[in-house]
């Protein structure tokens, strides 16, 4: 294609984009940036033969475009659609399944490695944004590339930041300079003949190097990466077609790490997403003609936690909040206004959030870390070796717990409990409605010991009437006691809300149930379970975490444990990955809702 046809391309491409995603909902934002690196990308390399890896996959959509998936934008993050990330199961296209930040240049390595040893002959490219730099796995693997000078593209798309200033027309000069040919052969040439006059070592040869890396720092943005090995190329313009593939040929003659730095525009071509990339970073359904976005009726579970974090900030110097580049997701933008020096956005790096924690909470303040639960798996090691073993109270407000939704299988968030709630000294909660989140952080306010609370994507349920009695370790409360009950319902969370749904329904088909809310997914309390199990001998457990290592597992294990007859029976998600679709729609098809309760009750009545 011409010049002109592949900019009318782009427009076409980002007019497609805008379209689809106002209907479906999606992340906008980094894929109108990418649109020309992207088609730079598949011009310059032959996928699948040349493997292209886009770290987190959040703006893969013009890659998936190219690549014959057009036609299923219709269902874009749709239950059985098409997902939103890269997905091998998808395309050929799809080298390498994303989701999470900062794992592309690490899984391009292995790439390179292995097609090093079975003596293949393509090209390996990690495309990789500012934000994702923000982690340390990425100068893990650069550390790794740049020592072993296995050849390797990173293409940096930068569209927030210069990693490094700029300085005027000479950095700019410098910088064309070095994407020539004739540069790069120059600079070759030079180290050989010095080398084999001088040998290895040589004092000339070292002199000249010196002088080269201070020159470097001083007036180039692209040093830091030199020293890490990488010859860096740029920076380009990441919205001129040409201009791309000009570098990205430098790019491919070079057989030694190399990254290209690519400047480019967040929402490129669409106002609204320009103007503010940051709501239109992952957005639900909007209009596409002026950008509205529809408002959300309700609070949702992150603003209420925002708003109490802010209160207790009021009354005490020593509460502090840290977020993972996630402030505006997870509630805590507005903290960050009012309390600027005690809060912490630490970047895409979750396991120097946890164990940075930590050193706040010896150091006497009462830190809160605010995170995503699928995010939160990141930081285990930090969490057992740096938090519970030394017995610090940090606070973990563990968003996103449970059924995601439209994301899909890198981001459910069903896991925590398995990973948290195993470690010796981990309190973790779960609050049914907004009554309850209050309760038990003001209860984490106080608490000196590690603790974690769960709570859901989403808006809050309605309030209960009556207020949950005080919070006793590892002890939940009834909420509904008839005089003969034919079982328990023990609900962790919002789980609460369908049990007692169900508990109507039941009774008006003449299978009156108990319901407890268990506040409680570890440690639980032995007597009040003991209780429990004397006064209920069928209990059922309904939980939105996977069966193994959950609250059911845990219930069951220690009325076992005790010599308990109680019979135990676990509604929980099942051990597997669970795939894109919205959270009703997910939580349906697992019975993780009134109605699968009272069809779980109605067959376990029947078999009685």
């Amino acid at each position: 294609m011409t010049a002109e046809e592949l900019s009318s391309l782009s427009e076409e491409i980002r007019r497609f984009l805008i379209q689809n995603v106002a209907k479906t909902g999606g992340h906008l934002s980094a894929n109108l940036g990418v649109v020309e690196l992207t088609l730079a990308l598949h011009l310059e390399f032959s996928s699948p033969k040349d493997q292209m890896i886009f770290d987190v996959g959040h703006q893969a959509y013009t890659h998936k475009i190219l690549t014959g998936r057009r036609e299923l934008f219709d269902r874009l993050r749709q239950e059985n659609g098409l997902s939103g990330f890269p997905k091998q199961e998808e395309s050929e296209h799809d080298i390498f399944n994303t989701g999470h930040a900062s794992t592309s240049v690490s899984a391009a390595l292995g790439l390179a490695k292995a097609r090093d040893i079975m003596g293949g002959r393509y090209h390996v490219i990690a495309v990789i944004g500012d934000g994702a730099l923000t982690g340390g796995m990425s100068y893990e693997a650069m550390n790794q590339a740049g020592r072993d000078k296995t050849p390797l593209i990173v293409v940096l798309n930068d569209n927030q930041m210069s990693i490094g200033p700029n300085v005027g027309a000479l950095a700019r000069s410098l910088s064309t300079l070095r994407t020539r040919r004739s540069y790069l052969n120059m600079k070759r040439h030079m180290h050989e003949v010095l080398e084999k006059a001088e040998g290895d070592g040589g004092a000339v040869t070292n002199f000249i190097r010196q002088t080269k890396r201070r020159v470097k720092y001083f007036l180039m943005s692209g040093a830091f990466f030199e020293e890490l090995g990488f010859t860096y190329l740029g920076p380009v313009d990441g919205h001129d077609i040409e201009a791309l593939r000009r570098v990205l040929r430098q790019a491919k003659a070079l057989r030694e790490p190399v990254l290209v730095h690519v400047k480019t525009t967040k929402g490129k071509g669409y106002r609204p997403a320009e103007k503010d990339a940051a709501t239109f970073h992952g957005i639900g359904k909007f209009d596409p003609d002026t950008g509205e976005v529809g408002k959300k009726q309700g609070e949702s579970w992150a603003h209420a936690v925002g708003t109490q974090l802010e209160a207790f900030a009021r009354t005490d110097e020593k509460t502090v909040v840290i977020t993972a580049a996630m402030p505006q997701g997870t509630g805590v933008q507005n903290y960050s206004e009012l309390y600027p020096k005690r809060f912490f956005d630490v970047g895409i790096a979750e396991e120097h959030a946890v164990t940075f924690a930590a050193g706040l909470a010896r150091g006497g303040l009462k830190p809160y870390f605010v995170v995503y639960s699928t995010f939160l798996q990141r930081g285990y090691d930090q969490a057992l070796h740096d938090v519970c073993l030394q017995k610090l109270p940090v606070r973990f407000l563990v968003d996103h717990a449970g059924v995601v939704g439209e994301d899909g299988e890198t981001h459910q968030g069903i896991y925590d409990i398995a990973y948290l709630g195993h470690i010796p000294g981990m309190t973790i909660l779960s609050p049914s409605d907004r009554g309850e989140l209050c309760r038990m952080m003001n209860y984490a306010q106080e608490y000196d010991a590690p603790v974690a609370i769960r709570y859901p994507k989403g808006n809050l349920p309605r309030e209960t009437e009556e207020a949950g009695p005080p919070i006793r370790l590892g002890e939940g409360y009834m909420t509904r006691e008839p005089e003969e009950a034919f079982c328990l319902l023990l609900a962790l969370g919002v789980c609460r809300g369908m049990a007692e749904e169900a508990a109507e329904g039941l009774l008006q088909k003449g299978i009156p149930v108990a319901v407890a809310d268990a506040r409680f997914a570890a440690p639980l309390s032995a007597e009040w379970l003991s209780a429990l199990a004397a006064k209920y001998p069928r209990i059922l457990t309904i939980e939105d975490h996977i069966h193994m290592g959950g609250f059911g597992m845990r219930v069951r294990d220690d009325l076992i444990e005790k010599g308990l007859e109680a019979r135990v029976r676990i509604l929980a998600l099942p051990d597997r990955f669970i795939e894109q679709g919205t959270r009703e729609e997910l939580l349906k098809r697992y019975h993780i809702s009134a109605e699968g309760i009272e069809e779980t009750v109605e067959k376990w009545y029947a078999e009685a």
